[in-house]
This record gives C-alpha cells, sequence and structure tokens, in this order.
C-alpha cells in the first residue's frame, strides 16, 4: 500500500509539473498582449497565431525578437549575437546631423534642413568647446549611412532645429536604415532641452525656441511651486518628443547653483536641494512614466554628483574650470536630487567633467572617478541604470588623466563605470582599446546589456516608426501652449510692492499710461527697445515715451558671455558687467515712477540701479524666462502672481565673490541677501 501510495505521489507531483510548465507556456503567449509591428525591410514571422519582426533575417524567431521575452532576457540573448566592433559602436552617443543640417559648420548655405542624411563627416582638430588643438582629431559626427552599417552606431544625438513633421520624417528614415542592417537594432534619438524660453541656446545646452510648445526656463518652472503643473508640463512634452520620433533626454540638470556666478545656473532648478529634488522627480515621472515604456522618454539626469560649486563659477568644459571646490563640505547636499531621480527610475545618469576639491574622492574627472561611479553611485545610491559620459572626456576634457593615452583613458573609464561615451562618432580607439584589453569585456557586455534594456523598454525594436502628420498636429498644439501660458504667469515672482499715491502700485490701475521697455542692449548697442503690444487687452495705455507716462515698467535681461564663448576671465554679476545700460536705467528711473522687472537667468546683482530705499522704484518682479504677455497679466492684476525665488541674489558683488561655492545663498549669513530663497508676494 505504501508503494502503492508513493507511486500515486510521484504521478501526482509529474502531473503538477506538467501542468505548471503548461501554465508558463501559456503566461507566455497570452501574458502580453499583441504589440503594433513597425517594419520595413523586415520580414514578419507568425508563430502561435502572434506576429514577430525577424530583424536579423534569419528566417525564425530568436529570443531577442520575442516580445513575450522580458527585456532582461531580450538583451542578454542579443549581447552574445554581436561583434566586438558592434558592441564598441554601441557604447558610443554622437552628434547626427539632417541633410542641409550645419552645425558645427561656418557656411553660408541656406538651404532648409529636410529629413534626408548628412552623408559627411564631421572631422575636427580642435576642441570644438576651448578651441584648443586637439592631439588627435576628433570625428564628432559620421555621415549617417557610415555611422550605423560601418560604425554599427544606434545611439545618436539631434541639434537641428527642423519642423517637427520633418524631424519626425528623418527619424523615420534613419530607424528605416538601422533596421536593414545586421541585427536590426534600432536607434534611440536623443536631445537636449527643447522646450523652454532660454538666453543661451547653444548646442549642448538647450535647442531654444522651437515647434514645441514654450514653457519657462527650467529656473522658472521651479518658481513656480506648482508641482502638479511641473508634471503636466513633464507629461506634454513627452507627447511631444514622442510624437517627433525623439526618445530620449539629456536632461533635466539636478545640479544646484550654489556658485551664483556659474554660466549654467540658468538650465537648473535653483540653489535648494529638496525644492530641485521634487523638480527632478516630478519631471522624471511626467517624461518616462512610473516605467519605462512605449510611450516614454528616458531621461539623462545630469550632471553627477553635482557640479554647480565650480571654482569661481567657472564651468569644467574648460581647464580653468576644471575643480569642483566643496569648500564648504556639502557634497552630501548635492546628492538630495540624484537621491529623488533614481527613486523616481531615471534611465540614465551623466556624470560632469569636474575634479572634486575637498572630498574624500580622488582628485581625478568623474568619468574616470571609480569611487565616485561604482562606490558611491551604484554602492551607496543604488542607481542601476545607464552612466552616460558628457561629451568628450576622453579626447577634449581629460581632467586628471591627462597624461593616459587614449586607449588608457577609456580602460580607466570603462572600469570606473562608464557605459557609453558621448562626444565622438568613431569607434577605431575604442574598438583598440578591448582587443588589447580583452579584461574588460565582462565591464563591455553589462554595459551593452544595460543600453539594449532600454530599448526594449521603450519598445522601439516593435515600433520605432512615428507619424509625421501627428507630429504636425501634436507638437506646439494650442491646447498644450494653453498650458505653457499658465506656466509663464505662475514662475513670475512678485518681489516688492510699494505704496504710490497712498495705494500699492501693483496693480495697475486701469487707464495708466504706461512706457514699457526691455533694457537689453541690442546688436546696435540700443540701451533698451519701447515694447508696444499689439493688441491691448489689459485696460492700459502704452505710450511710446517717458514723457507720457504715469509709470514706468522696465523688464531688464541681463545676458553674461555664452558659456562656449568662455576664456577664464573672471565673471561677475553686476548688471553693468552683464550687457545692461546702467546709465540709461538710472536716468529713467530719475523720470517717472517705475516699476522694475529683472530677468534671472543668474542671481544677478542689482545694486546699481535698486537700494530698499530707493524712493521712485515701486515696484520689483523677478522672470526667469517668460513673456512679455505674461508679465502684463501679472502688472495689470490679469494674474494674481504666486511665485518664489528659486534661489537667494548677493546684496553686491563683493558678496557674490565671496559665497562659498558649495553653500546655498540662504545660508551665507543674514546680510547676504537682497532677495531670498522661497520669497515672493501676491496682490
Amino acid at each position: 500500500m505504501k508503494n502503492a501510495n508513493q507511486k500515486f505521489t510521484r504521478i501526482g507531483v509529474v502531473l503538477l509539473t506538467s501542468l505548471t510548465m503548461m501554465a508558463c507556456n501559456q503566461s507566455k503567449t497570452t501574458s502580453k498582449t499583441q504589440p503594433e509591428l513597425g517594419h520595413r525591410s523586415a520580414k514578419i514571422l507568425n508563430v502561435d497565431h502572434l506576429q514577430f519582426k525577424d530583424l536579423n533575417q534569419n528566417g525564425k524567431l530568436d529570443p531577442y525578437e520575442d516580445w513575450r521575452l522580458s527585456s532582461t532576457e531580450r538583451s542578454k540573448d542579443l549581447v552574445t549575437r554581436m561583434s566586438l566592433k558592434q558592441k564598441a559602436g554601441f557604447m558610443l552617443i554622437s552628434t547626427t546631423r539632417m541633410e542641409n543640417d550645419h552645425t558645427f559648420e561656418q557656411t553660408t548655405s541656406s538651404e532648409p534642413v529636410s529629413s534626408g542624411f548628412n552623408e559627411s563627416d564631421l572631422v575636427m582638430d580642435q576642441n570644438m568647446f576651448t578651441r584648443v588643438k586637439l592631439d588627435y582629431p576628433n570625428m564628432f559626427a559620421a555621415g549617417t549611412t557610415k555611422a550605423v552599417t560601418e560604425f554599427h552606431e544606434r545611439h545618436f544625438i539631434l541639434r537641428a532645429n527642423p519642423s517637427a513633421k520633418t524631424i519626425a520624417q528623418w527619424a523615420n528614415n534613419l530607424q528605416a536604415l538601422c533596421e536593414s542592417d545586421g541585427l536590426g537594432i534600432p536607434a534611440i534619438i536623443a536631445s537636449n532641452p527643447r522646450n523652454h524660453i532660454t538666453m543661451d541656446a547653444s548646442a549642448g545646452l538647450s535647442v531654444g525656441k522651437t515647434d514645441f510648445s514654450i514653457w519657462p526656463g527650467e529656473l522658472g518652472l521651479a518658481a513656480m511651486r506648482d508641482f502638479e503643473l511641473t508634471r503636466d508640463f513633464a507629461d506634454i512634452a513627452r507627447q511631444e518628443w514622442v510624437a517627433a520620433g525623439l526618445r530620449k533626454g539629456y536632461m533635466y540638470m539636478a545640479d544646484l547653483c550654489t556658485e551664483p556666478r556659474w554660466q549654467r545656473t540658468e538650465g537648473t532648478f535653483g540653489e535648494d536641494a529638496r525644492l530641485t529634488a521634487n523638480m527632478i522627480r516630478e519631471v522624471i515621472l511626467g517624461f518616462q512614466g512610473d516605467s519605462l515604456n512605449s510611450t516614454s522618454v528616458a531621461l539623462t539626469t545630469k550632471h553627477f554628483p553635482g557640479g554647480g560649486a565650480t571654482e569661481g563659477g567657472q564651468d569644467p568644459h574648460f581647464a580653468w574650470g576644471k575643480r569642483e571646490i566643496f569648500e564648504g563640505g556639502m557634497l552630501q547636499n548635492n546628492l538630495i536630487p540624484f537621491k529623488a531621480a533614481i527613486e523616481a527610475g531615471t534611465s540614465s545618469i551623466m556624470p560632469y567633467y569636474s575634479i572634486p576639491i575637498n572630498t574624500k574622492y580622488p582628485e581625478v574627472a568623474y568619468a574616470f572617478n571609480k569611487p565616485v561611479l561604482q562606490g558611491l553611485l551604484r554602492g551607496e545610491m543604488g542607481f542601476d541604470g545607464i552612466i552616460n559620459s558628457d561629451t568628450g572626456p576622453i579626447d577634449m576634457m581629460p581632467w586628471g588623466v591627462e597624461d593616459l593615452s587614449m586607449m588608457e583613458r577609456y580602460k580607466k573609464s570603462i572600469e570606473a563605470g562608464v557605459n557609453i561615451f558621448s562626444g565622438s562618432a568613431d569607434p577605431t580607439v575604442l574598438i583598440e582599446t578591448l582587443e588589447t584589453y580583452p579584461e574588460l569585456m565582462p565591464l563591455v557586455d553589462k554595459s551593452v546589456e544595460r543600453l539594449l534594456k532600454e530599448k526594449f523598454d521603450l519598445g522601439l525594436f516593435e515600433n520605432p516608426y512615428v507619424s509625421p502628420e501627428k507630429a504636425e498636429t501634436i507638437v506646439g498644439n494650442k491646447e498644450f501652449q494653453k498650458k505653457a501660458d499658465l506656466a509663464m504667469r505662475k514662475s513670475i515672482v512678485l518681489l516688492r510692492n510699494e505704496m504710490h499715491q497712498n495705494e500699492k502700485t501693483l496693480p495697475l490701475e486701469p487707464g495708466t499710461k504706461v512706457y514699457f521697455e526691455n533694457c537689453m542692449k541690442s546688436k546696435d548697442n540700443a540701451p533698451g527697445q519701447v515694447i508696444l503690444p499689439d493688441q491691448n487687452k489689459w485696460n492700459l495705455e502704452f505710450v511710446e515715451t517717458p514723457e507720457k507716462a504715469d509709470i514706468i515698467l522696465l523688464w531688464i535681461v541681463p545676458k553674461s558671455k555664452a558659456l562656449f564663448d568662455s576664456d577664464g576671465s573672471p565673471l561677475y554679476l553686476s548688471l553693468s558687467q552683464n550687457n545692461v545700460d546702467v546709465e540709461h536705467i538710472r536716468q529713467l528711473v530719475n523720470t517717472k515712477p517705475t516699476i522694475l522687472s529683472i530677468n534671472f537667468s543668474n542671481p544677478w546683482v542689482i545694486d546699481e540701479v535698486y537700494q530698499p530705499d530707493s524712493e521712485n522704484i515701486k515696484g520689483v518682479l523677478a522672470t526667469f524666462g517668460t513673456t512679455s504677455e505674461a508679465l502684463l497679466d501679472v502688472v495689470s492684476g490679469a494674474f494674481n502672481p504666486t511665485g518664489k525665488m528659486p534661489f537667494s541674489t548677493p546684496v553686491s558683488e563683493e558678496k557674490a565673490q565671496n559665497q562659498q561655492a558649495d553653500v546655498p545663498g540662504y545660508m551665507e549669513g543674514d546680510d547676504y541677501a537682497l532677495f531670498i530663497f522661497d520669497e515672493g508676494m501676491s496682490y
């Protein structure tokens, strides 16, 4: 009887095992619904009444082509099918150019950028940022077909700024080329921000004015203190980017602008770690969702472990700015926004060029700094995503490893933890490195797996194609811009509102005669331009001269030297040092009661035109990249201001020059600031 029971028990186990296996197979077949397959050259395979793309065109369903499997399983399979040369090309992300796109070239061509390919290589013998001669010429961009079929690249940065429809058409052409080559691995197209008003629009920073919905600058988003609207912004931008075929953002900056002179302050969310953490969290969740999927834009949070504590405000794109000074011992404060980014699931993190000073870490740039990337970022902070180098640490900004050869730099950086290198389209030296140091291959395979997983999660293997007509309809539509216009208004901060004729000056009384001037020097050196709105919806009377006005509204727009025009000379925050005709403003202020509005792309020092006891200045506002219409809505009372300052502004140039680089302004003492972080009034 005992033997019989054991027999039946064994039969039961076998039956249970069989049923479990059947259930697993059934789960594999039915747990995911058939996705839409976008294809050009790949044939469709019919398996188990489902459809799959035969990307390598071998006539059978391989694991990496099976969308029922996890992205991890598919990545592990595909990496085994890739050659060393394919892996090397896959670990590069470079600029790519469209037809008639002459980015980084000086040309007189007036042909419009179109959806075809630019098949010319862009080779530079000098550093594009510092203009210093390079030891080795750098192929910054390869001809598109060569990049895909010879160099095996699949990661590209688009810098051009044509219409959304043209971008979508070009993206489809690029994906079709990738699909037809080798293993059929799709491309991922990255971009810097395309949705903000910015003072320093240049390659590597922000694209500037585009077809996409136009929002305040990043500082302005932070000034709103509206995290729900911040999420709306990111979700709207996500829809626009996906429609155009852009699936990766080289953004946003989690850096803290604790050095007020830093020339990249405009791209930050301010000086406070908690506010920046909240902003980064909302932006990542808005662009990516709770996890990467076929409707996501994958983000690259930068610049780890925070690049704002620069020496003298200089930037580490240049040798004179390569030292990051933690004189206040506040490195841990810099990490707070990155912790939020990791918790929100950011797909990538980008280390900066800087060398850390006054920390426990080696004095070598972060892209080569294993204790920072492996020990801190991966070990202590638990980041398991992609580590994406900034542009050019190997050949252009190799701070701390200048004496190493190119191959030695690649080796050190791979060992430090970098998964993908930005700045070169030519994998030749990387291939030589991997052939010379075969012990690097396990690290390379892990990097390629991470990079492939991102593409699988984004659904690019199933359908990388977009509808150009849909892109034209979605990008920059009126409903999106309506939300952006609200953000413009919410980003404005009311800082001072003095008495005028026994009442608060703002909002202005209906019928007030207003002289409105934008105070930014023009190319012909005029100190400002009179603004006379085409449509007057504010119940104000706009006049052409100060003499006719009841009140003067001055919108001061300082502009520092562009980042990539840096020459290492000292940086200042006084208005007279930043393209503002101070004497012209003083003359106007002495003429009539005046409202000052200052556009803060840095924490400008305004003591040359304003003191707390300035008799004729009746109000002060702060903007951070907005429109004149939004500003008039606030001063007229059509919109009640709610914004708060994202940073403190130094009371004097002396205070600015002596601020500790890693210490927020609000921690610098009671006598430091004129306007304080989080300050802002309403009517």
